[in-house]
């Protein structure tokens, strides 16, 4: 099985011509792992908290309609730019927001904690950048959340997710800064050990990550570029 084999494009599709279960379902993990860069682009496109949560509700609610993904002609590329794309269309369609569920009405679709975010942008340092730079910086947190999520349920199905769980601060941390001793101990594991396991598990990382990178691109897309892509936009 190739990588591009299950892409994010090929659930869309799925879900735009026929919309099966299983293709509803993928398309609605989508949407809870994307929430994220959609609403912190509205949000900068000066919208207030609680308009950009009723307008990233509704635009998922409205993605997740087989109608609205057929009217948007899925293609080629990236993801990512499709995504952003298909939020500008929505956007810019004044009868979206006449047509807006009022708040505390309708259902709900994103169960969502917004307080990250709003305090992040209360701090003030996400004005320094563009809601276009904002959104591809939320969109590599959100890749990088996703893989380690992926990564953690991969460890807790062979038993080992308190050992994820210990070494998992090791992936963006520096290495010469823990004692691998101390960090052992309390697994039982001498620094050998936890040296090796550290090793492993930022290899599986890396593996995973551009796994899920590869899955929003289409085949011939680099993974390794979109990868560099999204690492500087989080030095931004």
């Amino acid at each position: 099985m190739t990588l591009f084999e299950t892409t994010h494009w090929s659930v869309v599709r799925a879900a735009a011509s026929s919309q099966p279960s299983q293709a509803r379902e993928a398309l609605e993990t989508l949407c809870s792992t994307y929430w994220y860069p959609v609403y912190a682009y509205i949000r900068r496109r000066g919208n207030s908290a609680e308009d950009a949560k009723d307008l990233t509700q509704e635009f998922f609610a409205r993605f997740l309609a087989k109608n609205y993904l057929k009217d948007l002609a899925p293609g080629k590329g990236k993801f990512r730019s499709f995504l952003l794309a298909a939020v500008n269309h929505f956007l810019s369609d004044e009868r979206d927001r006449k047509k807006m569920i009022k708040r505390g009405g309708g259902v709900v679709f994103l169960r969502v904690d917004f307080t990250a975010i709003e305090e992040y942008c209360a701090g003030g340092a996400w004005q320094a950048l563009s809601p276009e730079k904002l959104f591809d910086r939320a969109w590599a947190l959100a890749t990088i959340d996703s893989a380690l999520s992926r990564l953690r349920r991969e460890y807790d199905k062979t038993g080992k997710v308190v050992l994820f769980d210990r070494l998992s601060g090791m992936l963006m941390g520096q290495e010469e800064q823990v004692l691998y001793r101390e960090l052992g101990a309390p697994l039982g594991l001498s620094e050998g050990a936890i040296k090796v396991a550290v090793h492993r598990l930022r290899q599986r990382f890396r593996d995973t990550l551009m796994e899920e990178i590869a899955h929003t691109l289409t085949e011939g897309e680099s993974v390794e570029e979109e990868l560099h892509y999204l690492l500087s936009a989080l030095e931004t």
